[in-house]
C-alpha cells in the first residue's frame, strides 16, 4: 500500500519533470532555428562585427534580462533576443572563414556541436545517475578557464588557445549534462534559463571547435 501511494505522489513530480523538459527542447529547437536565420543574414549582408565590448556588453545585458523575466510570457521575447544576437554575432566569422575557402571547417563544427548534443542527451536521459556533482567541478573549470583566457589575451600563444577550446567544449559539455539533469533529477522549472544555459553550451562549443579547425587547418 505504501508503494502504490509512493508511486502516485511521485506521477505528478514525473509528468512536471517531462513537461518542463520538453517546452526546453522545443523552446531551444526554435532559438537554434532564430539563430541560424540572424547568423545567415549577418553572413549574407557583411554586416559588421559587433566588437568585443559591445558583444560583451549585449550578452551579459540580454542574458540578465532574460533571467530576470524569466518568470514572466516577456522572458520568451529576451530568449529570443539573445539567441538571435549571438546569431548575428557569428556573421562576421563565417563570412571570414567562407571568404578563405573554410566552409569545411563550418561544416565539421555544425557536425561536431549536433554530436555533442545528441550524445549529452542521450547519456543524460538515459542514465538514473545525479549529477550534481558537476557543480563543483564546473565552477572550478570556470575560474580556469577565465584565467587563461584573460592570461591569453595578452601572451597570444596558439599552443595555449587551442587548450583553451578544447577546456571550453569539455566545459560546455558538463554544463549541458549538469542543467539538463538538474531538470531531471533537481526539479528546475523553469525551462527558459534552462533553454538559455543549453543554448549558450551549445554556442560556445560550436564556436570553439571552429577555433579548434581552424588552427589544425592553418598547420597543415
Amino acid at each position: 500500500m505504501d508503494r502504490l501511494i509512493t508511486i502516485f505522489s511521485r506521477r505528478p513530480s514525473l509528468l512536471s519533470t517531462h513537461k518542463v523538459l520538453r517546452n526546453t527542447y522545443f523552446l531551444l529547437s526554435l532559438t537554434l532555428a532564430f539563430s541560424t536565420f540572424t547568423a545567415t543574414t549577418s553572413t549574407v549582408l557583411h554586416l559588421p562585427a559587433p566588437g568585443l565590448i559591445l558583444t560583451m556588453v549585449g550578452f551579459y545585458f540580454l542574458l540578465f534580462l532574460t533571467h530576470r523575466l524569466s518568470n514572466q510570457p516577456a522572458g520568451i521575447l529576451a530568449t529570443f533576443a539573445l539567441t538571435g544576437f549571438m546569431g548575428y554575432t557569428l556573421g562576421p566569422l563565417l563570412s571570414m572563414l567562407l571568404y578563405s575557402g573554410s566552409k569545411d571547417v563550418i561544416l565539421l563544427s555544425l557536425g561536431g556541436t549536433a554530436l555533442v548534443f545528441f550524445c549529452c542527451s542521450a547519456y543524460v536521459l538515459t542514465t538514473k545517475r545525479n549529477m550534481s556533482f558537476l557543480s563543483g567541478m564546473l565552477i572550478t573549470g570556470f575560474v580556469v578557464l577565465t584565467i587563461a583566457i584573460i592570461a591569453n589575451l595578452f601572451l597570444h600563444i596558439a599552443a595555449l588557445s587551442l587548450t583553451i577550446s578544447i577546456m571550453s567544449i569539455l566545459f560546455s559539455a558538463g554544463t549541458f549534462l549538469w542543467e539538463t539533469n538538474n531538470i531531471i533529477q533537481n526539479g528546475e522549472t523553469n525551462y527558459i534559463r534552462a533553454t538559455v544555459s543549453i543554448y549558450v553550451s551549445l554556442y560556445n562549443i560550436f564556436v570553439n571547435l571552429l577555433n579548434i579547425f581552424t588552427i589544425n587547418r592553418n598547420h597543415n
